[in-house]
């Protein structure tokens, strides 16, 4: 074989190949279909045609017996009158009929048994039309299922693709640098403005003051002092800071200041007295 006809071979099994991947299933059975359909449409025009020519040679060869009895009734009428001469020619018309029929009653048989063959070959071709029918949607049917499955499997291998995982990886990882960025810049400003050092003191008081608090707290469950206040908490408007016990102290020492002043007053009024004597 010669280069040229390698070559010619090579160019015309890829043509082949390419129009084997480029045929799409559904369009190809549609296509089938379409052409079984107008095929259908000329069996049945040829079958019509059959069937009108069949009609022909029965009406003909029916004319033929129609004319063959004519000219026998012609017979008899010229035998009844005894013209057997004109009888005679009567029925050498009826034998050339009957002659003519016979040869239309061949034609007609014959094409009556074409018609019949053409007749089931026609209902065979619409079965096979049917049947091809159901088969191309089932046909479609398991492409789709197919396709469906192929696409399935292709959308699980790009979930399993690793790269789309360290692609989210990757972005956390770059927020979690903005937002670092974001709270160091905000910290910078503050320690700038200055509001760094102050907020260092009032961090510090706020912990003397809670550790004080606590300590009161502490010595007041364990009976050694009173519970400590917050600083700067003042009693209500007509509430007493006083506690119960420093309220009946107060009340034991006015009880005994009335009575050593009553004291003193007697004492004078009797020196006063005694005087006078």
């Amino acid at each position: 074989m010669g280069i040229f006809a390698r070559l010619g071979t090579l160019i015309k099994s890829n043509i082949n190949e390419l129009i084997s991947k480029a045929e799409d299933p559904e369009k190809m059975l549609s296509q089938v279909l379409l052409e079984m359909q107008q095929q259908l449409v000329e069996a049945k025009k040829q079958v019509a045609m059959a069937i009108a020519d069949e009609k022909r040679l029965q009406k003909q060869f029916d004319g033929e017996n129609e004319k063959s009895k004519d000219w026998e009734r012609k017979a008899m009428l010229a035998v009844r009158a005894g013209d057997d001469a004109l009888a005679k020619e009567a029925l050498l018309r009826k034998a050339e009929h009957d002659d003519i029929a016979g040869q239309y009653q061949h034609q007609w048989l014959a094409q009556k048994a074409a018609v019949d063959k053409l007749k089931d070959a026609l209902r065979l071709l619409s079965n096979k039309i049917d049947e091809a029918k159901r088969k191309k949607n089932l046909l479609v049917a398991r492409k789709k299922r197919a396709e469906a499955q192929r696409t399935i499997a292709e959308t699980m291998s790009g979930l399993s693709d690793a790269s789309a995982f360290e692609t989210f990886d990757r972005m956390t990882a770059k927020i979690d640098q903005l937002e670092a960025e974001a709270e160091a810049g905000a910290e910078l400003a503050g320690a700038l403005s200055g509001d760094d050092l102050e907020s260092k003191f009032k961090q510090l008081e706020a912990g003397n003051h809670s550790a004080d608090a606590a300590l009161s707290d502490l010595k007041a469950k364990m009976g050694l002092a009173a519970p400590s206040k917050p600083r700067g908490e003042l009693p209500a408007a007509g509430q007493s800071s006083l506690t119960e016990e420093d309220l009946k102290e107060l009340e034991d020492l006015n009880l005994g200041e009335g009575a050593a002043q009553g004291g003193s007053e007697e004492d004078e009024r009797s020196f006063r007295s005694g005087k006078d004597d």
